[in-house]
């Protein structure tokens, strides 16, 4: 199966980097390749919340929660013809911060051929993506109720 991992160390608790992660609706005004997400259940993030995703170049999609740790992990999954992409966000504690895993698989009978169009631009999203969580969890506030969110940064 296709696919790539990057890792973040994190100048913010765990607790801190989870509310930014599992803040989908604000991914927009925090992480640059994401045009728009918007959740199509209510409540928090649980196995079986979907969120539509607009991300440049990209088809808009639908990712679907497959496996929940609260304050952990989550795994989701977006489907398409011949191809399944399945993500996983895990944040753990590291030192007096938070180490950060963003993962990306693709399968199915035209995971190759995806793979092979969107390889470097998939890359570039998911550093984007832990590069934009660091920044939002180290200028983290609270909730949007209460005030603006994280930013991010990544490593190899």
């Amino acid at each position: 199966m296709p696919g790539l991992q990057t890792t973040s160390t994190i100048a913010a608790p765990p607790e801190r980097v989870w509310a930014v992660v599992a803040d989908v609706e604000r991914w927009p005004e925090r992480i640059p390749t994401v045009d728009s997400a918007e959740r199509l259940d209510a409540g928090p993030l649980a196995v079986g919340a979907r969120t539509k995703l607009k991300q440049p170049k990209l088809s808009e999609a639908v990712w679907t929660v497959t496996e929940l740790t609260e304050g952990v992990s989550y795994t989701w999954e977006s489907k398409s013809p011949g191809v399944t992409v399945v993500a996983t966000h895990l944040v753990e504690p590291h030192g007096q911060g938070t180490k950060l895993t963003l993962s990306l698989t693709v399968k199915g009978p035209l995971a190759g051929l995806g793979w092979l169009l969107t390889r470097k631009m998939t890359q570039r999203y998911v550093e984007t993506e832990a590069a934009s969580i660091k920044k939002a969890a180290e200028g983290y506030s609270g909730p949007r109720s209460q005030a603006p969110g994280p930013s991010a940064s990544s490593e190899k």
